[in-house]
């Protein structure tokens, strides 16, 4: 008997042994996600004064994707395509979430559902520790009854810009490496999202970043401070998986929102206070730049959605890479993070998004092949103030892109594999392409909701 219960003991050890050493050879996840850092707005990319060794760092140690575009120019729908891998529109968030008789104006829900798919749950049922530390806008804190982010799948969470306690923006690292060195000590696999403040306003300032840019003009003193003290804070966290010797097997990820605000006129430089982070610099500090993309923010020309995407996994991403051609989408990342984590999608989930594994380890150089779609609540006619804020839809097929105002009745095509900067308009030259795009347009547009639907409402709807 007493062999018998070694024996045991023995096989109960190799079982837990064996699932210690599974778990802990599952890639960590770190997804960095910024609010407004335009294309422009790194030292790696060629910005004239802002200085961001750390994010150079990882364009160094990994890959650096040109054609990553984000499924908004603004952020909350942004961020609903990294939750759910869906282009936002499915979910009738087509803009920023706001206070709820705004929502209800736009046809928008009051928050995205905790019911839908959402990669933070889909990574905690796969053995994953999951955390959220920082931006939320997937409802908003002036809706005090939205969900909380703790019912979308998170271990933990520190954040802001979501109902109950707001977490101060500079807090964000911190709390993240407290929750990898508990993952670390636990041997769980952990993924992280550090969604930065980062630079949306208001400007929150701390002195030593605007002592190390004393020498600029204040409105740049200010926009190089925060981004500053934002790659400072992704630094810890770097050094922190160092310490932890994980960096090896993490994946990291550094991307934007969407492109950066910028005023449509000259505009003082004034305090201004937000609800959900405090007091702050306004818009006219905003110094973002898009290295010649057209079009800013709230904008679905290339400067509004064509983000940076910098990705390093040592071993596994090339190190110093510049991919110029792969096209990759924020909907991608859902199946990509789910694949790489060993996750299987369930057979009812019906994603937008491809994985990207092929394209972030270098054995694919076209990226995704399926057409990627865009819509917004846009202006028209076009405004001189906002030349590039007109466009309501967007598709881009392989290299062409097309844009329509809200009714179609005007349209531009653009070669982007030859004409990333959108200048050359090819829509009178090229009309067979014009109406094969247009089509595909419609029929993704008839696959819409007309309106939202579920538990997505606060109960202010009805006061």
């Amino acid at each position: 008997m007493k062999h018998c219960s070694t024996f045991l003991l023995l096989i109960i050890g190799m079982i837990l042994s064996s699932a210690a050493t599974t778990a802990s050879d599952k890639p960590n996840i770190l997804f960095i996600f910024a609010d407004d850092w335009g294309w422009g707005d790194l030292s790696c990319h060629g910005h004239p004064y802002v200085k961001t060794p750390n994010i150079d760092r990882l364009a160094r140690e990994g890959t650096d994707f040109h054609r990553f575009t984000v499924a908004s120019g603004v952020c909350s729908p942004s961020r609903t395509a990294v939750m759910t891998g869906h282009f936002p529109a499915r979910y009738n968030i087509n803009g920023h979430f706001a206070w709820v008789p705004s929502n209800a104006k736009r046809n928008m829900p009051d928050w995205l559902s905790p019911t839908a798919p959402l990669l933070p749950r889909l990574l905690q049922q796969g053995g994953y520790a999951t955390a959220h530390f920082g931006k939320w806008h997937l409802a908003n804190n002036m809706i005090p009854d939205s969900p909380l982010p703790s019912e979308y799948g998170y271990d933990t969470y520190g954040a802001f810009n979501c109902a109950g306690e707001q977490m101060p923006v500079h807090e964000d690292s911190r709390h993240a490496i407290a929750f990898i060195e508990k993952s670390s000590r636990q041997g769980n696999p952990f993924f992280v999202n550090l969604w930065l403040h980062e630079p949306h306003t208001p400007f929150h300032t701390v002195p030593k970043y605007r002592w190390r840019f004393r020498d600029l003009e204040e409105p740049d003193n200010i926009y190089a401070s925060v981004l500053s003290h934002a790659d400072d804070r992704i630094g810890e966290v770097l050094d922190a998986l160092d310490r932890l010797k994980l960096a090896d097997n993490t994946l990291v990820i550094f991307s934007s929102d969407n492109g950066p605000a910028r005023a449509s006129r000259s505009t003082a430089l004034e305090l201004m206070h937000d609800t959900a982070t405090g007091a702050g610099y306004g818009i006219g500090a905003a110094r973002g730049i898009t290295a010649g993309r057209k079009g800013y923010k709230s904008a679905l020309f290339e400067g509004g959605i064509g983000v940076p995407f910098i990705a390093r996994w040592p071993g596994t991403i090339d190190a110093g890479k510049v991919d110029k051609t792969s096209m990759i989408s924020a909907v991608d990342l859902l199946p990509t993070f789910c694949e790489i984590a060993g996750v299987t999608l369930p057979e009812s989930y019906k994603p937008d998004g491809v994985s990207q594994i092929a394209t972030l380890t270098g054995k694919a150089t076209v990226g995704r092949t399926k057409p990627l779609f865009w819509k917004m609540n846009s202006a028209w006619p076009i405004q001189k103030s906002r030349p590039h804020h007109w466009v309501s839809y967007a598709i881009v097929d392989q290299q062409w892109k097309l844009v329509s105002n809200k009714d179609a009745s005007y349209v531009e095509l653009y070669d982007l594999g030859k004409d990333p900067y959108e200048k050359h308009d090819l829509k009178e030259t090229h009309a067979v392409i014009v109406d094969r795009l247009l089509e595909k347009l419609e029929q993704w547009k008839a696959s819409l909701p007309a309106k939202p639907t579920g538990d997505v409402f606060s109960a202010e709807r009805s006061e």
